[in-house]
C-alpha cells in the first residue's frame, strides 16, 4: 500500500473531491523519507541561483527506496507535491530526484536535458542495477 489513509480522509474521498492540503499531509505522513528528500532538494533549489537542485544520494534501504518510487511514480502524488512546493520534479533511477523552478532562466532547457534518454543512459551505474 502506498499511503496510510486515516478514516476521515477516506470518507472525504468517498464523498467527493479531496482537498490538496489534506492529500499532501497524507503523503508527508505516509512517506517521510520521500518527503525529506524532496523537501531538501526543493530547499537547495530555492537557495541556488539557477533554479535547479538534485539528489544523488541513494536511499539507505529498500523501504526508503520504495517510498521515493511510490511518491514519484504516482501522477496524483507527484502532481500534489509539485503544486505544494511550486516546482517541477523529475526523477531518474531509484533516487535521483531533481527540482526545477518554473519560469527561471534556462530551466526548461535544463529540464529537457535531465529527462532526455541521453541523461538517463549517462546516469546508469552497476551499483544501481536493482533500481
Amino acid at each position: 500500500m502506498s499511503l496510510t489513509v486515516d478514516d476521515r480522509l477516506l470518507e472525504q474521498a468517498r464523498q467527493g473531491e479531496v482537498d490538496d492540503a489534506a492529500f499532501v499531509a497524507c503523503v508527508r505522513d505516509s512517506l517521510p523519507y520521500a518527503w525529506q528528500v524532496i523537501g531538501d532538494v526543493v530547499g537547495r533549489m530555492r537557495a541556488s541561483d539557477d533554479g535547479f537542485a538534485d539528489n544523488q544520494v541513494p536511499p539507505p534501504d529498500e523501504k526508503a527506496r520504495g517510498e521515493l518510487l511510490r511518491a514519484l511514480a504516482s501522477d496524483a502524488m507527484r502532481g500534489a507535491l509539485e503544486r505544494h512546493f511550486g516546482v517541477r520534479l523529475a526523477f531518474q533511477n531509484c533516487h535521483r530526484v531533481a527540482a526545477f523552478a518554473p519560469g527561471a532562466a534556462g530551466t526548461a532547457d535544463r529540464h529537457a536535458r535531465f529527462v532526455s534518454p541521453r541523461a538517463q543512459l549517462l546516469n546508469q551505474s552497476p551499483d544501481l542495477i536493482d533500481c
